[in-house]
């Protein structure tokens, strides 16, 4: 009984130094990573965000699958592309679900990262982290993947909750190519809101204030909601151009500088393969000899590839450029 009591403060002292070792060997970034997860999953600001967002979207899924509920019949396009209308579709009463993602998508992004830098600095705990011997840019790496994850989270969750609803009330099961357009729109989804989300990071760097950050990630949201379609039919308007096709083609290329236009052109052509071309004016020798058919899953990513490019690559330049910021910015003790 001696040699078991006394080898128990040996064995508990090799448990805690096996468990330092881990500790010590844990990367820094991956740390950094699981507490910013662990931020945002215990904040209420992005646990609201998210039941906003959440419910807004299956609240469009419910109508619609309680619209095709109502119908007698279908006809064989909607029936070879269920799944697809449930992202479309709208009963009248509540926009679609794309709608919504393409609306509150950007407050999603914006409400996660706005203060993501001046909240660390404005409890003093940017410069004590900076104080040990982990690099900078982790910090600004960290705050991004974890958010990333938790949009990623929440989109692939939403898709899960949408294709059990439709299995469950339609009892029609999907296609691997229907299955694959709403993964790659799930996808369009997460890098628009990544879009966002690095915006409001570069403001959080650049801005001293949190709500000054906030306010300038919602005035840009707002303007391109709002009013940038204003102000694109006020500048063909002005510029008055000879044709109606030339005047269709400016305004297809003037809306393409809002974010929310080339998602809902991404988008949309992803979900409706009857779409055969995103240009919104087609003219008469153009339209003749098409064949009314809907295009194949690689055709339609063809026609959005530019659409997803700029996504992209607009959410890599805000993320460049708030890097670059926060690298250069000197970081006093408080």
């Amino acid at each position: 009984m001696k040699t078991s009591l006394a080898s128990w403060p040996s064995a508990i002292r090799a448990k805690l130094s096996a468990r330092a070792e881990r500790d010590v060997t844990y990367h820094p970034f991956a740390a950094m990573v699981r507490k910013e997860l662990s931020d945002h999953i215990h904040s209420w600001r992005t646990n609201i965000l998210i039941l906003l967002v959440g419910l807004t979207c299956i609240a469009s899924i419910y109508a619609v699958l309680n619209g095709l509920d109502r119908n007698a019949e279908l006809d064989d396009s909607v029936k070879n592309y269920l799944f697809l209308r449930l992202f479309t579709a709208t009963d009248g009463t509540i926009p679609s679900f794309i709608t919504f993602v393409g609306f509150l998508g950007p407050l999603l992004g914006i409400g996660m990262g706005f203060d993501a830098i001046q909240s660390e600095r404005g409890r003093g705990t940017l410069s004590r982290t900076l104080a040990q011997p982990v690099p900078r840019d982790y910090i600004i790496n960290a705050k991004f993947v974890a958010a990333l994850a938790i949009v990623g989270t929440l989109f692939v969750a939403m898709g899960l909750i949408v294709m059990g609803l439709g299995i469950r009330m339609t009892g029609i099961l999907p296609t691997p190519e229907q299955f694959a357009r709403m993964f790659l729109f799930l996808l369009a989804s997460v890098v628009y809101v990544a879009f966002w989300l690095n915006l409001a990071i570069l403001f959080s760097v650049r801005m001293r204030s949190a709500a000054t950050s906030a306010l300038s990630g919602l005035g840009l949201w707002i303007f391109f909601i709002l009013f940038f379609p204003i102000l694109v039919r006020l500048a063909l308007g002005a510029l008055a151009p000879p044709s109606e096709y030339e005047a269709a083609i400016w305004q297809q290329w003037l809306n393409r500088l809002s974010p929310n236009s080339l998602f809902q052109e991404a988008t949309s052509t992803l979900l409706v393969p009857e779409i055969r071309t995103i240009s919104g004016f087609l003219t008469m020798e153009q339209a003749v000899g098409a064949i009314p058919s809907p295009l194949s899953l690689g055709q339609s990513l063809l026609l959005v590839w530019p659409q997803m490019t700029a996504l992209v690559a607009g959410t890599l330049i805000c993320f460049g450029i708030s890097y670059v910021g926060f690298m250069r910015q000197e970081i006093r003790a408080r």
